[in-house]
């Protein structure tokens, strides 16, 4: 039987190479997937350029811390919410200071309200003393006020247009005692003869501004202050029958005095013709 071998030869080489062919198969599935090479993009070899020096950035300047003003709230000896005198209009209240540009300068300015006038009045802080501004009357100048008022009436035998400048230069003086004497001179009881116009006016101005005052110090209302006022006003003595008598006398000497006067000029011009 010769062929025998030749087949076991046959099939042990068969064998193995199927054995092999196996063995390939498990190492190719071991093995990994070969990457895929992507193609090498062609270099540019254009001259590069010298890189320029890095400067570090500055860090930004912080933004300047904007302080909040301080309301003013005293100049000159006066302080918000505080009651002066204003000479030309009487008593008022400061609001506030404010600061304000005009023409540009800066300026201080006092914010006065004049409650029953409804007006606002803006006074500059370094002007307050040529003005005249000032603080309310003390108690013991308000009681020489009112003392005032129980004094005689003193009437000056000139015209009534020089009286009257007189009198409203008083009023707009800001001193109460002054402004006093004006409600004295000018009060009328009513026993008394009426006022004319002109005098009722300056009288009620006085009498405003006395009593606004008084009302503020004493802590009390106008309408009481006046009553305070008239009492006062009814214990001088040149009031009632005296008043009248006094009053035409005082009306027949600057009658005397005004024929005098045309008497002398009637004189002068009869010298002077001859």
């Amino acid at each position: 039987m010769p062929n025998k071998p030749a087949k076991t030869a046959a099939k042990a080489t068969g064998s193995k190479t199927t054995a092999s062919k196996v063995a390939a198969s498990k190492t190719a599935a071991h093995k990994p997937a070969a990457k895929a090479v992507a193609p090498k993009a062609p270099v540019n070899k254009a001259p590069v350029a010298a890189a320029k020096p890095v400067v570090a950035a500055k860090p930004a300047a912080a933004a300047p811390r904007v302080e909040e003003k301080k309301p003013l709230t005293q100049r000159q000896g006066f302080k918000t919410h505080e009651f002066v005198v204003y000479p030309a209009h009487g008593v008022g209240q400061i609001l506030a200071i404010e600061e304000q540009e005009i023409a540009g300068a800066k300026l201080e300015l006092f914010v006065i309200n004049f409650m029953k006038d409804k007006m606002t009045l803006r006074v500059p802080t370094a002007k307050v003393a040529n003005v005249g501004m000032r603080k309310l009357s003390e108690p013991a100048l308000v009681k020489k006020a009112l003392e005032t008022l129980k004094g005689r009436a003193r009437v000056k035998r000139t015209m009534w247009s020089r009286r009257a400048q007189e009198y409203e230069a008083k009023i707009n003086s800001g001193d109460i005692v002054a402004i006093a004497e004006v409600v004295r001179d000018l009060y009328r009881s009513e026993s008394q003869p009426e006022q004319s116009y002109s005098e009722r006016q300056l009288y009620e101005a006085a009498l405003d501004r006395l009593s606004r005052e008084i009302a503020v110090v004493q802590h009390v209302t106008e309408t009481e202050a006046v009553k305070e006022i008239e009492s006062q006003l009814a214990k001088s003595p040149r009031r009632g029958a005296k008043a009248e008598a006094d009053a035409e006398a005082d009306g027949e000497a600057e009658a005397d005095e005004a024929d005098a006067d045309v008497d002398g000029d009637d004189t002068a011009v009869a010298d002077e013709a001859a």
